[in-house]
């Protein structure tokens, strides 16, 4: 008998549809942390320029064709301010209903920004700090969310990317070494292409902060979709098809009815942060450099417990240089910087189908099925089935909150071994979607099956003729005996 079972990657076939035409109806929640310029139809450069040997796109994909980042034909389908809720893929809408439908989503008031770059405020008699709320604007730590690193880490990363000032921060990353987080908003990865394809060749990973950057409480919930749904899209579209699992609110905005619908709808896990330098206000004389590095020195001098996530931008030249004076006094106090995507997914991936950024296989999956996929970069060449179900408590009848500050769950330290992909089983109702009408034992697929699964999975899904046969494989490797084999698991 087999030690191991095949469940193939064709389980997750849906694929997302993206309107051919946005019509942009919703005004306001811009910031100054958008950009304004957009790719014009000539704005590539020709295949002979050398840009295009510097930037070549080498990256590992899911096997489906994309358009080249930055071309005309790569941004049309996107919004091109904020989103208008009429135009989401039908997708989006019926996962945020279903979410809904079945009492999950917390029935929490939206709050209201009365002047921009303001905090929000909620409605008269809503406690912002009860469980039932529970905002991060107020410094309630929702349970699942992360604002602490490790021990003796710093979890880097930079929002609002990309903008101008990103290639000064990758060049310096890049002559020590280093890989951050970028925490992107979509509309400036259609303005800035060339930064956001620079970033994932040099293997930084990629995480979503919305599609332009608003208050996230003040939306409705559909609003809420359309934020994270185009920007989780765009990334997708523009890294051989990656799915991120990690976001972070503009303004660390978010609560529990927020953090619920990243979660139920997306798989969305929320990154916060526990120090911030306010850099984002050099250009405007909200903060200097001086009282930047002072922060800094106080905090990287101080206790290692807990880690550190320091809020940074990638905003100005200021900020860069905020970051590079900073940088060696980490490095002089002993501190070990990490990726902070990769710090708090531990031995798991940063991504829901893919080990990395930029190498390895990808499995694929649309933004909204990937969370039936385990990847691993553990050596191991099987790993424990887990649910897939959201481990966010999301019902306002049952949510637990703590308005007090509480260590992170983030608190194992992740090893670096060589990366494996690992496909997990995926739920019983995909197969029974296949009419294979057999019920079986969630078990997980070996990294060296996986290739022919991706082979057999380009036939099933392009000819019709080799259904059957798809299932007769299938068939025979679902009923292995499962009983004899259970222990491997």
């Amino acid at each position: 008998m087999f030690r191991s079972f095949l469940i193939p990657a064709f389980l997750f076939l849906s694929v997302l549809a993206v309107p051919r035409s946005i019509h942009d109806g919703h005004d306001g929640h811009d910031t100054h942390s958008i950009a304004q310029r957009l790719p014009s139809a000539q704005w590539h450069h020709p295949r002979d320029h050398p840009v295009r040997e510097l930037f070549g796109r080498d990256i590992t994909t899911d096997g489906a064709a994309y358009p080249q980042v930055g071309s005309p034909t790569w941004s049309a389908p996107y919004p091109k301010s904020s989103p208008d809720v009429s135009q989401l893929p039908a997708a989006w809408l019926n996962a945020l209903k279903a979410a809904e439908q079945a009492g999950k989503i917390p029935d929490v008031p939206q709050s209201t920004s009365l002047q921009p770059n303001t905090n929000p405020v909620y409605p008269n008699g809503v406690n912002p700090n009860s469980p039932d709320v529970c905002s991060a604007t107020f410094k309630c730590r929702l349970p699942g969310d992360i604002w602490d690193a490790p021990d003796s880490f710093i979890g880097t990363g930079f929002d609002d990317g990309p903008t101008d000032a990103s290639p000064a921060l990758l060049d310096f990353l890049e002559a020590n070494n280093e890989i951050v987080t970028h925490f992107m908003i979509g509309i400036n990865i259609l303005s800035e292409p060339d930064s956001f394809t620079r970033s994932v060749d040099l293997g930084h990973d990629i995480a979503v902060h919305t599609w332009t950057h608003p208050y996230m409480t003040t939306l409705t919930n559909e609003q809420v979709v359309a934020q994270l749904g185009w920007t989780m899209q765009l990334i997708h579209d523009s890294t051989g098809g990656r799915v991120p699992k990690y976001w972070r609110p503009p303004f660390g905005d978010t609560d529990l009815r927020v953090s619920t619908i990243a979660k139920e709808v997306f798989n969305l896990e929320t990154i916060i942060w526990n120090q911030d330098t306010e850099d984002w206000s050099l250009t405007s004389n909200g903060t200097t450099l001086q009282a930047i590095n002072a922060s800094m020195s106080t905090w990287l001098t101080g206790s290692k417990s807990p880690g550190l996530i320091i809020l940074e931008h990638e905003l100005s030249n200021q900020s860069v240089t905020a970051f590079e004076s900073a940088y060696p006094v980490m490095k002089l106090n002993n501190w070990n910087l990490k990726s902070v995507v990769q710090l708090v997914a531990g031995d798991s991936s940063p991504y829901s189908n893919a080990p990395n950024i930029n190498s390895g296989d990808v499995l694929s999956a649309d933004i909204l099925n990937a969370a039936l996929l385990t990847i691993s970069t553990s050596t191991s060449s099987t790993i424990t089935a887990s649910s897939t179900s959201s481990s966010t408590t999301s019902s306002s009848s049952s949510a637990t909150a703590s308005p007090t500050s509480e260590p992170s769950s983030a608190t194992h330290l992740p090893p670096t071994p060589k990366h494996q992909v690992l496909l997990e089983a995926g739920e019983d109702r995909l197969l029974q979607q296949l009419s294979l009408g057999r019920s079986f034992q969630r078990v997980s697929s070996p990294l060296n099956n996986y290739r022919l699964h991706r082979i057999l999975l380009h036939f099933y899904r392009y000819s019709s003729i080799f259904a059957s046969y798809f299932r007769t494989y299938l068939n025979f490797f679902v009923l292995v005996d499962c009983e004899q084999n259970s222990s491997a698991l």
